[in-house]
């Protein structure tokens, strides 16, 4: 009981604290309004809330804020001796929800949405209050709901390896506009890394696999479980970073990140297709696969890993890019001969920034043999890998031998706009070897 009334209580006076101006004076009236007495024990730590730097004060929060009042001496001093002279809040000191603080530097020129306060946010998604309240709820509270009370559907995809399943959360048509919103017209506006290249605007894969190209060596890692890695807590710390007070972050965050239910985690399990470890991450809030806001979330806060990837491939005189969770570095033959320790180096950054590498998915591709980036060639240019294009090549043989309606073996709903896709695809690689492609694509009588 008396370390739930410490924390309490330092609670309330952080709240306190930040209720107005970091000034000596303004500092210590606080405190003493919200305990009803003068408080001489308070002295040094309004002194050494007072000398804080302006940017670093602006940025506590009031949890962060409590935690500097726990930790001074002579608050444990006083929970330490007679309860009767312990600190009692007599009120609570609100503060008024003022204008957003300004976005870190490098991040000026951004024009984020002015969203002080819960109302405010409400008013840009075009809901009513209620509305967000229910849609912000606890994740830990939302996830013990049925099914059919969730805001996202679940749906179970078979891996491209054969190899067990992939979970995909697709928000529900009441919240995936609100999504697409925070995303259009926020999320956006933020540039990620410039070795980012999935789902970025103006990037595509095309543009990772030609970073590589003519490379002597080429690495290839992958980022386990890439958007259930990224924890809700790593999304509010962004939305806090870009100026959003604390409630609005939180609400942001929940607006963008799910707790997976109990019922399809248990689905999974059965299914063989999820480990213990992969379970405790979606049990979590995380960000979930289906949504349109979770790739450009988890290219932001993976921001610090490709800031540390590219000075590693920097100082191996090598190329780094990154495409969701494919990462590549290329370069001299040094990196084969280095490549064990490299793969620790890469694991390493990845454990610190809060990802982790699947190591069995690791590949060191020297030029003599084919290297490929997101199953594009690229040992002398961006190419389709000649297998795809033989098999590619027959079934446009067979549509216009048999008619095309016989080679739609795998059930595809528009069966010629999937086709016109892998001619178009192959000839963006290497326009010149898809001619054939091209003109046999020309020969397919389509029925009417």
């Amino acid at each position: 009981m008396p370390s739930n009334a410490r924390r309490l209580t330092a609670l309330a006076l952080a709240r306190a604290m930040l209720a107005g101006q970091q000034t000596l004076g303004g500092l210590a009236a606080r405190i003493r309004a919200c305990l009803g007495t003068e408080a001489p024990w308070s002295k040094l730590l309004v002194e050494r809330c007072a000398r804080l730097p302006g940017e670093q004060w602006r940025r506590l929060s009031m949890r962060s804020l409590a935690d500097l009042v726990e930790r001074d001496e002579a608050y444990q001093e006083l929970w330490r001796g007679d309860p009767e002279l312990r600190p009692f809040v007599r009120r609570y000191l609100l503060r008024d929800a003022g204008p957003m603080q300004a976005p870190p530097l490098g991040l000026e020129h951004c024009a984020v949405p002015d969203l002080p306060h819960s109302a405010a946010l409400a008013g840009w998604l075009k809901i009513p209050p209620a509305g967000l309240w229910r849609l912000t709820r606890p994740a830990d509270w939302q996830r013990r709901l049925g099914l059919g009370e969730q805001h996202y559907r679940y749906r179970l995809l078979p891996k491209r390896s054969g190899a067990g399943w992939r979970l995909l959360e697709v928000p529900q048509p009441h919240l995936m506009p609100l999504q697409r919103r925070l995303l259009d017209e926020l999320l956006d506006r933020i540039p990620p890394h410039e070795a980012a290249c999935g789902f970025v605007r103006e990037r595509s894969v095309l543009d990772h696999a030609r970073a590589h190209v003519g490379q002597a060596v080429l690495l290839r890692f992958d980022l386990q479980d890439f958007f259930a890695t990224v924890r809700a807590a790593r999304v509010q710390a962004l939305f806090k970073t870009l100026g959003y007070s604390d409630t609005v972050a939180r609400e942001l965050t929940i607006l963008c990140t799910t707790a997976t239910p109990e019922p399809v985690l248990q689905r999974l399990f059965e299914a063989g297709g999820l480990s213990w470890v992969q379970r405790q991450r979606l049990r979590d809030a995380h960000l979930p696969q289906g949504a349109p806001s979770s790739a450009a979330l988890a290219n932001l806060c993976a921001f610090r890993l490709d800031l540390r990837l590219q000075g590693l491939a920097d100082s191996l005189g090598a190329r780094y890019s990154r495409y969701a969770d494919d990462l590549v570095l290329s370069g001299p033959e040094d990196l084969r001969r280095a490549a064990r320790r490299i793969e620790a180096w890469v694991g390493r950054i990845a454990r610190e920034e809060g990802f982790a590498l699947n190591h069995r998915k690791t590949r060191c591709l020297s030029a003599g043999r084919t290297q490929t980036v997101c199953h594009i060639v690229v040992n002398e240019r961006p190419n389709l890998p000649r297998a795809e294009f033989d098999r590619l090549k027959a079934i446009l043989h067979r549509c216009v031998q048999d008619g095309p309606a016989l080679q739609n073996r795998e059930g595809h709903a528009d069966w010629r706009a999937h086709l016109q896709g892998r001619v178009s695809w192959a000839a963006q690689l290497n326009p010149q070897k898809a001619q054939r492609l091209q003109r046999l694509w020309a020969q397919i009588v389509w029925p009417v």
